[in-house]
């Protein structure tokens, strides 16, 4: 059976936590860099294309003014996909308007890895906690479904994150996991599987209603 596999970042050292996931793949593994939530930037495409340049084969799928003819191809061919951060909310729609989603998914079944950063994080889930409306904190309940659950990133990085997110989860938000920055959550098809973490006392968490749980983390080499 293919292992279907995600890792979900939630923020900081993303680079050195994503060439971790390099590590699970042989060598000059192709990477598919996805920058819809950052409307492109190329700053941040820039930054990526760099880091990974000497490791990988890295691309890039743009969805302005048009996604390629070749979308399914160059999806379903790729043995990485990476989504950056930003507007959680923005990025599923369009998504969803050019069927980006469903090639995700049938990119994960076949055994792509799938792995992204704060956006990139909570979109695998059912729900997560978003800042895509504007600048409070609000549950969003339209993820891509990959993972069960919720999910929040930056727990230990923005102020606002940990106790907003409980007091959804114990308002009836669907129970999760959260990352701090630094951490990263890597699921083997829907089960979590270990948390790598770049800095000590960073690590992920299991939320519920009744409060959270941090999970032991291992220390990975930046």
């Amino acid at each position: 059976m293919t292992e279907r596999r995600i890792v979900a970042v939630g923020g900081g050292d993303v680079i050195g936590l994503w060439g971790r996931v390099l590590d699970l793949l042989g060598p000059s593994p192709r990477v598919l860099w996805v920058g819809t939530a950052s409307a492109e930037n190329p700053e941040y495409t820039l930054f990526v294309h760099d880091a990974f340049r000497d490791r990988a084969d890295v691309r890039r799928v743009d969805f302005f003014p048009w996604p390629p003819e070749d979308l399914p191809r160059l999806v379903l061919s790729q043995d990485v996909i990476v989504v950056g951060g930003g507007n959680t909310a923005n990025m599923l729609a369009i998504w969803r308007v050019h069927g980006f989603d469903t090639l995700l998914r049938e990119a994960w079944e076949q055994g792509t890895v799938l792995t992204g950063v704060s956006a990139g994080m909570i979109c695998w889930f059912e729900a997560g906690v978003t800042d895509s409306f504007g600048p409070a904190l609000e549950g969003m309940r339209d993820g891509l479904g990959l993972l069960p659950g919720s999910a929040c990133p930056h727990y230990d990085g923005e102020e606002r994150r940990r106790p907003v997110y409980r007091q959804l989860v114990e308002n009836g938000f669907p129970a999760g996991y959260a990352a701090d920055d630094d951490a990263a959550l890597h699921f083997v098809g829907t089960d979590l599987a270990e948390v790598w973490t770049m800095r000590e006392g960073a690590t992920g968490y299991r939320v519920g209603p009744d409060g959270e749980t941090a999970l032991p983390a291992h220390l990975v080499a930046g």
